[in-house]
């Protein structure tokens, strides 16, 4: 598996370029704002997003200026999603640093939000790139239906598996996939090959949120399982295969723990070690594998260039990325 940093080698100059045409979309002539977006730029995680778009770009055709603008906008509607979510869910940390919210408190924090989304929209109106628009809107809209989703069926620790790929799709992967759709759009690519492009990041992203999963039971580099999921009555792959193969009894114990004991480590322990017998990390980890391999399937649809090599590692890398 291939390092980020070489990864993302057929692009470099662009995601250099893009660094500084991201930093100048968020400016600001309230101080407040320039320092808490200088903050905000300055802790920047992989920047997988952007890689997506300019490598999709580059394998539908070469990178325009309408490639930056996509970039950017997908860029503030992420950030502004990220900085919302650490309001909802009162996290103090993102990416190891003190989230906004920590740091200015909620109210400034939603502002932040709201302004990095009219950031987002005035840029694709500015430039009437309302194709990228549509595209980068309908993953928000998808995304806080998949929160929404997810919180409804925690309430009650019903969810099928169906009904979880319904969430981690909207959650996850509609972003992932808008990336791939707008890159490809932005070099005027076909509606068809918009879509194959999306179907693309929708697989990848699926594939993404499976190895999250998969990380709260552990492996060599996390070490010891988190169970954070289960502590936040999250219903994820695993945990849903092990429920569905279990005899009645003891899939209502195991509800009951994840509904009333989720604060107890030594509860957690018992669920996650059910688990891990129950067969549940093989099955998600075979599901992860086999969207891999649907994803990496779209691309044998275009002709081999250092881009298109670059999008398969990248692919490898989400389900085999330590962290």
């Amino acid at each position: 598996m291939l390092s980020i940093t070489e990864i993302q080698k057929p692009v470099l100059k662009e995601m250099e370029s893009f660094e500084q045409k991201f930093k100048d979309s968020m400016k600001s002539t309230v101080p407040l704002l320039d320092k808490i977006t200088g903050y905000i730029v300055k802790r920047k995680g992989k920047q997988l997003r952007p890689m997506f778009v300019f490598l999709s770009a580059n394998v539908c055709g070469s990178v325009t200026e309408s490639t930056y603008r996509a970039a950017s906008l997908i860029e503030l509607l992420h950030t502004a999603t990220l900085v919302h979510d650490d309001v909802v869910d009162d996290s103090n940390i993102r990416r190891g640093f003190f989230s906004v919210n920590a740091l200015w408190k909620n109210k400034i924090a939603v502002l932040i939000g709201d302004y990095l989304l009219s950031r987002g929209l005035l840029l694709a109106v500015k430039y009437e790139e309302f194709e990228l628009l549509k595209i980068v809107s309908n993953a928000v809209r998808e995304m806080s239906e998949g929160e929404l989703l997810q919180i409804e069926k925690a309430r009650r620790l019903d969810i099928s598996e169906a009904i979880y790929f319904d969430i981690i799709r909207q959650k996850t992967a509609s972003l992932i996939a808008s990336c791939c759709a707008c890159g490809a759009s932005s070099v005027k690519a076909s509606s068809d090959i918009v879509n194959l492009m999306h179907k693309f990041g929708e697989l990848t992203g699926v594939a993404f949120q499976l190895k999250d999963d998969l990380f709260d039971y552990g492996n060599e580099e996390v070490g010891k399982p988190t169970g954070n999921d289960i502590k936040e009555k999250k219903m994820t792959l695993p945990l849903i295969y092990a429920l569905n193969n279990a005899p009645y009894l003891t899939k209502r114990h195991i509800i009951n723990i994840v509904k009333n004991n989720n604060n107890k480590p030594e509860k957690v322990a018992e669920v996650i070690d059910f688990v891990i017998k129950s067969g549940g990390i093989q099955y998600a980890t075979k599901k992860m594998i086999d969207y891999k391999n649907e994803a990496l399937e779209i691309l044998n649809y275009f002709p081999e260039s250092p881009s298109k090599k670059s999008l398969s590692e990248l692919v490898i890398y989400t389900t085999e990325r330590k962290k």
